[in-house]
């Protein structure tokens, strides 16, 4: 089927919507890249590189928190439980070992290998020009949508393996997410931190994907402990997204007053809410015909409207939204597409040739364009395997979120 199907109506769109799955499989190719990485690794606690064989600099071994946090949860997807606890194990690890921090925050990126015993190891490189060792002040903060997808990588270990210390520690990070809460406008969460300790800047602006991320951590939470706050705290999240909905599509987020939407066309600010949030597809499902009608490149889909090329984890989101509701050759179409991405290691490769826009540009750097390269990539990986398997990240499940209970 060709991804003309994006244009059909929205009443055929959602008609056609139900909440299939697909087979769990650890035979499937992502399933095995991921294990296979993992087997490689010393024994132990471990963060897995994002962009293994990357050149000296800001990529060189460095293990970004989603993406380690995304592989896990795919992980027990794939039916590897116990590979998934390593990476576990190193985010509990380094949320008692960092070198300042000491709140229930995690890093935005920790160096790739083992976690052992003294300080979590932060990635950085040895500028030669100037002598010193240097960090980015991004992977040096916290992000709060890294912080939620933490706490759902805890809280999928705490299902598969009935162990409360997941959850105690999805809670630790939860509590510190807690208090980035924003009454103002909208209401939800604001972004987090940037650069070094003592004194990182606070991130006034707010996301739609992190406050999607955090609705589902916190109601994972409410599911799994009845406190009532979690629940208060996912309905904050939740009002949010609501809030984002501009009538085609939602917003990629508020402006730095935490109140202006910004109307940026976003492929996973569509995708998202409808993997995490019950109602939303019922609701705005527009909002995956707009996403999947102006973001469409012939490898897949786009990150946002610069365009430039697919976007194979993005691709691979689609492609799982596509198989739990059903439209199996739309679905088989693009993880066709995501298997021509596929590296030499098993990896897959972030983006099909050379680099592609984000439309956003570098914290580090604003006058610098956030890119995706040609490079394998641990997250695109983790969410291929996701596709595979039909496994959904935000329920745990290989379902959509069952129905709106508000």
């Amino acid at each position: 089927m060709k991804l003309g199907y994006a244009v059909l109506t929205l009443a055929a769109f959602l008609a056609a919507a139900g909440t299939g799955a697909a087979a769990v499989t650890s035979e499937a190719p992502a399933c095995r890249a991921l294990a296979a990485h993992l087997d490689a690794a010393p024994p132990g606690p471990v963060f897995l590189a994002s962009y293994p064989g990357a050149p000296l600099g800001p990529l060189h071994e460095t293990a970004f928190l989603y993406d380690n946090a995304a592989a896990a949860i795919a992980l027990i997807g794939c039916g590897e439980a116990g590979k998934a606890r390593r990476i576990g194990e190193a985010i509990l690890a380094v949320l008692d070992r960092d070198r300042f921090w000491h709140d229930g925050r995690l890093r935005n990126a920790y160096a790739a290998g083992t976690v052992g015993p003294g300080s979590a190891r932060l990635p950085g490189w040895w500028d030669q020009e100037k002598n010193i060792w240097v960090e980015d002040r991004y992977q040096v903060g916290s992000d709060n949508g890294n912080m939620a997808w933490a706490m759902l990588a805890l809280l999928a270990l705490d299902r598969a393996t009935g162990e409360t210390v997941w959850r105690d520690g999805a809670a630790r990070i939860g509590h510190w997410v807690a208090g980035f809460g924003d009454d103002h406008g909208p209401g939800g969460f604001r972004g987090g931190t940037f650069s070094h300790e003592p004194s990182p800047e606070a991130l006034s602006w707010k996301s739609t994907e992190h406050n999607t991320d955090l609705f589902a951590a916190f109601a994972t939470l409410y599911a799994a402990t009845g406190d009532a706050v979690w629940k208060a705290r996912a309905d904050h999240a939740r009002s949010f997204v609501d809030s984002l909905w501009l009538g085609t599509h939602f917003g990629a987020g508020a402006a730095e007053d935490g109140i202006t939407p910004n109307p940026f066309l976003a492929l996973d600010a569509q995708i998202w809410p409808a993997l995490a949030v019950p109602g939303v597809a019922a609701r705005h499902g527009e909002a995956i015909q707009t996403a999947l009608a102006r973001l469409a490149e012939k490898d897949g889909y786009a990150y946002g409207e610069a365009k430039g090329g697919a976007w194979t984890e993005g691709t691979a989101q689609a492609a799982l939204l596509m198989a739990l509701w059903n439209k199996d050759a739309v679905a088989g179409n693009l993880l066709h597409k995501i298997a021509e991405q596929r590296a030499p290691d098993g990896y897959y490769f972030a983006a099909p040739a050379g680099q592609i826009p984000t439309g956003f540009m570098l914290q580090t750097d604003p006058a610098k364009p956030r890119l995706y390269f040609h490079l394998p990539h641990l997250g695109a990986t983790a969410w291929a395997a996701l596709a595979q398997t039909g496994f959904n990240p935000f329920t745990g499940t290989h379902a959509l979120p069952g129905p709106d209970a508000n």
